[in-house]
């Protein structure tokens, strides 16, 4: 986790979820995003503070820096939030890079225990249907008309617990709406950023879970019937 998930209310509700008292640097869009398939190497809006206001900007989803790509490793869409911190690739992200992911859920894939080549996807959302935020950590240049080739954001991913846990051993960090806000002010200490992702975390018991079709599987589909139950 985390490879795929959905985004498709407006930017305004995402923002009204989110409930923070900063200034937005934008337009507050009444359009649904309608991304029920969004997967890797493609650009997501994510959320992130400069100085004292809010901005969403167009980032694409993996990260590959220049020292990788001269190994020859491909890009990385996740990062696990156990060892983000002081891992070479992504401890600057985490330090100067944090961001938020809006979403409506996030599939996953489950083994059939008779037949590992076999898998079911499941959509898994917030009990209440609100929105949720994935925490994420980046390196882009957002005063630059054209982006870099290293440019872009992996999400954060924890250990599942509980009910999750059947259905995949990772899940993407999802934090209390206060710890989502603070997780973006530039200036809270490194101790700080550690405990938020740590111990500030939404339980399992407040998502929800359900099979859809394999149709989500191939990038291409983009379609509300994705996220519906079988």
């Amino acid at each position: 986790m985390c490879g795929r998930f959905a985004q498709f209310q407006t930017s305004a509700q995402y923002l009204e979820q989110l409930g923070s008292d900063l200034e937005f640097v934008g337009g507050h869009e009444t359009v649904p995003l309608a991304r029920y398939n969004i997967g890797p190497g493609t650009r997501v809006l994510m959320l992130n503070q400069r100085d004292d206001t809010l901005h969403l900007d167009p980032v694409r989803w993996g990260y590959q820096p220049q020292w990788a790509k001269e190994a020859h490793r491909p890009a990385m869409i996740n990062a696990r939030v156990e060892t983000a911190a002081t891992s070479r690739m992504f401890k600057p992200l985490w330090e100067h890079g944090r961001g938020l992911i809006m979403a409506d859920g996030w599939y996953e894939w489950k083994k059939d225990p008779l037949d590992a080549k076999r898998k079911q996807p499941y959509f898994i959302y917030h009990r209440t249907k609100n929105p949720i935020f994935f925490a994420a950590i980046s390196y882009f240049h957002p005063d630059r008309l054209e982006p870099e080739d290293d440019e872009g954001f992996v999400i954060v991913t924890a250990s599942a617990d509980a009910g999750l846990l059947d259905i995949h051993d990772r899940r993407p960090l999802v934090m209390t709406l206060e710890a989502s806000r603070e997780w973006l002010d530039p200036g809270i200490s490194p101790a700080r950023v550690l405990e938020l992702a740590k111990q500030n975390t939404v339980p399992p018991e407040q998502f929800a879970w359900h099979p859809v079709a394999k149709a989500v599987g191939n990038v291409k589909n983009n379609a509300t019937s994705l996220i519906e139950p079988i």
